[in-house]
Formats: structure tokens, C-alpha cells, sequence
């Protein structure tokens, strides 16, 4: 197992070479990076037959030891963390190749490709963190590199804009699972991993402390409120959005639920509380993804709405459902992304109304990015059916029905949006200016879409009864048994509802049956749709206008309560110096006559204290 710490060190070994030779290497410096992504996603495959084979590891040292505090400093290997190792170095080694055409030419080309290798080290640090400072550690790792990655064109008002307020925003998440931390070891006593869930809480205690580590995922995974980050942070370069979309940064979130999913099952309260946020964040991105006209902003709200259904599953007990769609989710958002970005690429432009018909000049992308729709609409055997099928199975078979029918009309929503931006980019007539000049993009962006698309195709069969729901055997080695069985009703309203998505936007954006403005502009439903709920308006209105006229007020205060005290001494002292200047005349005969007058005002004194005695 001595090999699991090379899945880590590698890409942080690239990151310091890249640092230090980037510069001179220039475009080469994409093929340092893509082989230690590649070699370590050769040893997250073999770390993950390793764990089909029935091995385990839970490897920790001392690293530090404060009175009754030690911190421990190890790898951990079980089935979640198998997965997700090669998941988020799969991912990342295709979007690495896609970036060498993408990121071609790019000034800063050594730094972006360091930026992406220390990126993915920090996500794969959290994935075998086997205790929480750890992965605490890794987990702001992950937030400083997402901060570099979305400013990475920090000439850009709006790019380093949106760096900032994703990093601030993810912090108020991040003080959450700090005060958790702190809430865990002053009643456990320890921050191991296999120690916590090997202990018996109140359920009071649990929940509070699973609620807290919530908050953490809930600004890391975009969740309602501390979702607003997540489509801002589209400023960075496309590879950069797939891949935090993805597998690393909003992957995190998830994550870490499932990861202390033991502690989360002795709190019933902040089960239900993942289950709802999970539900109104599904519901609520997906109705916002209806409007938007961005085509990377409509992939971003729709990952909110995933990530919200993983959460969902987790919340209402299918461990399995939550974690098989995050698997399924890494590959066909990560598919849509790097399809946005080729689409990008030739048409310079984001606004899916300045495209149309690309599917005649561009059928490697147009055929790509269709089975990812199919995918994230829930299209069976595409792979996003069976995980988000058991999802809402799960919602159902627990006796959430208010979150079961919320689901489904997510789905229904869903559907609707993605292939709304389907027809409108890759079918019908032409539009904008991009003309004659667009062609398919070069085989080293071609080839990571064509990968994907098997995977969004086929990677959803390992939870199928086809294949003995081999993936809920496998995850579920610590959280009881995987059942096998079908609830039809269940499967034919989630195909039912996303059947009709499809078709809803077909009629009207493909056809003339339904008139095009059935939704008016000025309608309030769209207006609210189109402004994302005014949550935005709501942050600036309530927390951020009040912050500026505080710190305007702090700052007239520092600047002429402290500052003026410090500098009225500085005044007074330069006042006295300047009288005292004039005694410098800098003639000898000045000075001797004061000398002078001071000996005989020293005698008269000395006379005057004589006679005193």
C-alpha cells in the first residue's frame, strides 16, 4: 500500500517543478503535468482492484502532539475512497488533455497547468484523509486553488470578482465545519476517523455536529443558500469549470456527507435537515436553469441541481443513490463541460443564441455533448437514469413523498433545460456571426469527449440489475446491504417525466406548435426565474450594503480617532522641533554667547542656593 502516497505526491511534485521550470519549459509543461496525472490515475486503479480484492488500509503516524492533542498525518483506502481516487484523477487527466488545446497560446500556460496539478493533489489528500485536520487541511487547499483557478484571467473585473466571492463565500461554509471540528474533539475526544464512528452519540450531539460539518459542504457542493458562487465561478477557463464541477471542488461537499455518514445516521434531525436543503437546492437551480441563456451558467445551475439531488439521496438514507450519482455526475458534467468548451472554442461566444446548427460542422462535439444530455436528463441506459432513478426510489420507499414529487419535477425541469440547449445549439439554422469559420476541435480536445461519452453511456450499468447492482455491493461495504429489486412505478414516472421534458422542448424549440413567446418576458414568474430568486439582490440588500456602511464608519474613525492621535503626537513633536530649529543658527559667536549667559545664570543660581543655607 506504500504506493498510495505517491497518488498524492505526484501531482504535488509536478506542481513544484512547474513552478520552478514552467516558464522555460512553455508548452511543454502540459506533458509534466499530464504524466503525473496520468501515473497517478494508473495507481487509483490499481488501489481500486485492491479494494475489490478486499484490501484495506488506515495508515497514520504522529505528526504532531500538543498535551492531550495528537494529530495524526495518514492514508486511508475502503471502497469510497477507491472510487473517488479514480474518479477525480480520471477526470482530471482528460481535462488536462483537453486544456492543451483549449489553454494553447495562453501567457501564463505553466502556471494554469500547476495551478490544475495542485488542484487535483489537494482533492486526492482529502479523499484518504483517515482523520478530520486532515482533511480540513486538504479541504482549504481545495478553496485556495479553486481561487486561482477561477481568477486565473484575474485582468478580468468579473473573473477576479468572482474568485473573491467564491472564496468568501465558501468560507462562511468552512467556519461551520471548523466549530464542528471543535464541537467533535471536545466530546470525543479524538478526530480519528475510525474512532468517531466507532462511538455511540446522543442523537442531539450527533445532529448538531453532522449539522455543522453540513455547512461546510453545504458553500463547498453550492448548496441552498451559499449556492451563489458557483455560477460566478464560471469566469475561469472551461477546463477549470469541468473540473470543479465535476470531481474536485463541489465533488468535496458530497464527499465529506458521505465520508462521515456514520455520524450523520446517529443524528435523525440533520439527516432530514440534508434532505431538504438537498430537495429546495435540486428544485430551485433546476427552475433558474430555465431561463438562463449562458451556456456555461445553464451546466453551472444544472450542477447545483445534481449536487442537491446527491444530497437529497443522502439525506433520505440511499447511501448508495448519493454517491452513485456523484460517480455518474464526475463523467457526463465533465462530458457537457469540455462540449461547452469546444463549442466556445469555435464560436467565441457563451450565449446559446448566437449559435444554432452546429451539429452539421461539428458532429464529434454535437454527438458527445447529446448522450451527456441524455445522461443528466435521466435517459435510460445512460447513466444518470439508474443513479438518479434510485434516488428518488429511495425519497419514495422512505416515506418522503413531498421530497419524492419535488424530484420528479425536478427531473421533468431538467429535461426540459437540457435539451432546450440542445435544440437551440446544435440544431436548427445558424445564427450570430461565427458563419463558415466554425470546425470540429482538434483531436486532443475530440479525444477526452469521446472517452466520456462511453463513460456517461455505460458507467451507470454497474448500479443496474443488470449487472446484480454490482456498485451497491461494493460501496455499501460498511452501511449494510445492497437490495435488488425494481419498483416499476417509481421508473416509469422518472422516465415519464423526463420523456416529457424532452418533449416540451422539443415543441418549442424545435417546431412552430408552440408560439414563442408562451412565456412572457414580463410574465412575474419569469422575472424571478431570470433575477435567480433575487437571493443575489437579498445578500447585497441585507448583509453586504450594511457591511460597507459599518466599515465606512470604522474607517472615519480609524482615520481621525487613531490615526489622528498618532499623528497629532507626531504634530506636536514637529511643532516643538520647529521652534527649536531657530536656536540653530549655526554661528559660533550665537553659540558662545549663550554659553555665556548660561554659566552666569549657573553662578547666580549656585549664589542664591548658598545663602538658602
Amino acid at each position: 500500500m506504500n504506493y498510495l502516497s505517491l497518488i498524492v505526491l505526484l501531482p504535488v511534485l509536478s506542481f513544484i517543478l512547474l513552478i520552478v521550470f514552467g516558464k522555460k519549459l512553455g508548452d511543454k509543461a502540459a506533458y509534466l503535468s499530464i504524466a503525473a496525472v496520468g501515473a497517478a490515475f494508473g495507481l487509483s486503479v490499481k488501489a481500486l482492484l485492491d479494494v475489490m480484492g478486499g484490501a484495506h488500509a488506515d495508515l497514520s503516524f504522529t505528526w504532531l502532539t500538543v498535551g492531550n492533542l495528537k494529530l495524526t498525518f495518514g492514508l486511508l483506502l475502503d471502497p469510497l475512497a477507491g472510487m473517488m481516487l479514480v474518479v477525480v484523477t480520471f477526470v482530471s487527466l482528460l481535462v488536462q488533455l483537453f486544456s492543451v488545446g483549449y489553454m494553447h497560446g495562453d501567457k501564463r500556460y505553466g502556471w494554469f497547468y500547476a495551478c490544475l496539478s495542485m488542484f487535483t493533489a489537494s482533492m486526492l489528500l482529502l479523499v484518504v484523509s483517515p482523520n478530520f485536520v486532515q482533511m480540513y487541511m486538504a479541504w482549504e487547499g481545495v478553496g485556495l486553488f479553486s481561487y486561482l483557478l477561477v481568477g486565473f484571467w484575474f485582468e478580468k473585473r468579473s473573473a477576479s470578482d468572482a474568485a473573491k466571492k467564491a472564496f468568501m463565500v465558501t468560507r462562511v461554509g468552512d467556519l461551520g465545519f471548523g466549530i464542528g471540528l471543535i464541537i467533535l474533539f471536545i466530546t470525543a475526544g479524538t478526530l480519528d476517523m475510525s474512532q468517531v464512528f466507532a462511538m455511540k452519540f446522543a442523537p442531539e450531539t450527533a445532529s448538531l455536529i453532522a449539522i455543522l460539518f453540513f455547512f461546510g459542504a453545504i458553500g463547498k457542493s453550492a448548496q441552498f443558500p451559499l449556492h451563489v458562487w458557483l455560477p460566478d465561478a464560471m469566469e475561469g477557463p472551461t477546463p477549470v469549470s469541468a473540473l470543479i464541477h465535476a470531481a474536485t471542488m463541489v465533488a468535496a461537499g458530497v464527499y465529506l456527507v458521505a465520508r462521515a455518514y456514520p455520524l450523520f445516521e446517529q443524528g435523525p434531525a440533520a439527516m432530514e435537515f440534508v434532505a431538504i436543503i438537498g430537495t429546495i437546492t435540486a428544485f430551485m437551480a433546476a427552475t433558474i436553469a430555465l431561463t438562463a441563456t449562458d451556456i456555461k451558467k445553464i451546466l453551472a445551475y444544472s450542477t447545483v441541481s445534481q449536487l442537491g439531488y446527491m444530497m437529497m439521496g443522502l439525506g433520505v438514507g440511499a447511501f448508495a443513490a448519493g454517491t452513485f450519482h456523484l460517480m455518474n455526475h464526475a463523467f457526463f458534467k465533465a462530458l457537457l463541460f469540455l462540449g461547452a468548451g469546444s463549442v466556445i472554442h469555435a464560436v467565441h461566444s457563451q450565449e446559446i443564441f448566437d449559435m444554432g446548427g452546429l451539429s452539421r460542422k461539428m458532429k464529434i462535439t454535437s454527438l458527445t455533448f447529446v448522450i451527456g444530455g441524455l445522461a443528466l436528463a435521466g435517459i435510460p441506459p445512460f447513466s444518470g437514469f439508474w443513479s438518479k432513478d434510485e434516488i428518488l426510489l429511495g425519497a419514495f420507499e422512505s416515506g418522503h413523498t413531498a421530497i419524492f414529487a419535488i424530484g420528479l419535477l425536478t427531473a421533468l425541469f431538467t429535461a426540459f433545460y437540457t435539451f432546450r440547449l440542445i435544440f437551440v445549439v446544435f440544431f436548427g439554422k445558424p445564427r450570430g456571426h461565427h458563419g463558415d469559420h466554425v470546425h470540429e476541435s482538434p483531436a486532443v480536445m475530440a479525444v477526452p469527449l469521446m472517452l466520456l461519452a462511453a463513460l456517461a453511456l455505460t458507467s451507470g450499468l454497474l448500479g443496474s440489475p443488470f449487472m446484480g447492482n454490482a456498485y451497491q455491493s461494493f460501496i455499501l461495504g460498511g452501511h449494510g446491504e445492497a437490495e435488488h429489486h425494481i419498483n416499476y412505478l417509481v421508473m416509469g414516472l422518472s422516465i415519464g417525466v423526463a420523456v416529457l421534458g424532452i418533449f416540451g422542448a422539443w415543441l418549442k424549440y424545435s417546431t412552430s406548435l408552440l408560439p414563442s413567446n408562451v412565456m412572457s418576458k414580463n410574465n412575474i414568474i419569469y422575472q424571478l426565474l431570470v433575477n435567480k430568486y433575487y437571493i443575489d439582490e437579498i445578500y447585497e440588500f441585507t448583509l453586504v450594503k450594511p457591511t460597507h456602511a459599518i466599515a465606512r464608519y470604522v474607517l472615519i474613525f480609524d482615520q481621525r480617532v487613531i490615526d489622528g492621535a498618532v499623528n497629532g503626537v507626531a504634530w506636536v513633536v514637529a511643532r516643538i522641533g520647529g521652534s527649536l530649529k531657530y536656536l540653530q543658527t549655526g554661528y559660533a559667536q550665537n553659540y558662545a554667547l549663550v554659553m555665556v549667559i548660561s554659566v552666569v545664570v549657573l553662578i547666580i543660581w549656585s549664589f542664591r542656593a548658598i545663602q538658602l543655607f
